[in-house]
């Protein structure tokens, strides 16, 4: 869990820090059609993200209108704990889980690429969103 409880960690980069991260992940909601709002928090340090769509997107659910990500350092690199959404009706868990797939797959691509090889990004062994089944 994050450190103010909300969340379940999603994703952990290593060899890069959570603002550059929050960087890949913004682009790719921007270029979907998510406005994006971010916010640091200096004490304990945090980046939180919340995207709203406001362009229309087949692609995105009802359900997946609007996310929320928060971004906290480790040692050697940062966590992301996906906040929102939580609960996703049937409906729209295959496209919600596309979306999620293809921003994992550009974040990997974009970190790589950025370092060179040199930073990873990845899902935590075993973790299953909160719309996931068990």
């Amino acid at each position: 869990m994050a450190a103010d409880g909300a969340g379940i960690e999603w994703l952990r980069g290593r060899g890069i820090g959570r603002e550059r991260l929050a960087g890949h992940l913004g682009d790719f909601l921007e270029s979907n059609g998510f406005r994006v709002d971010r916010a640091e928090r200096p004490a304990p340090p945090e980046t939180s993200l919340i995207a709203e769509l406001v362009r229309r997107n087949p692609a995105v659910p009802d359900g997946g209108r609007r996310l929320e990500l928060r971004l906290v350092p480790t040692s050697g690199g940062c966590a992301v704990y996906w906040v929102a959404p939580a609960e996703v009706s049937e409906a729209d868990r295959p496209r919600l889980d596309r979306l999620v797939r293809e921003l994992l797959q550009h974040v990997e691509r974009s970190v790589s690429t950025g370092s060179h090889g040199t930073a990873k990004v990845a899902r935590p062994p075993g973790l299953r969103l909160p719309w996931e089944p068990t």
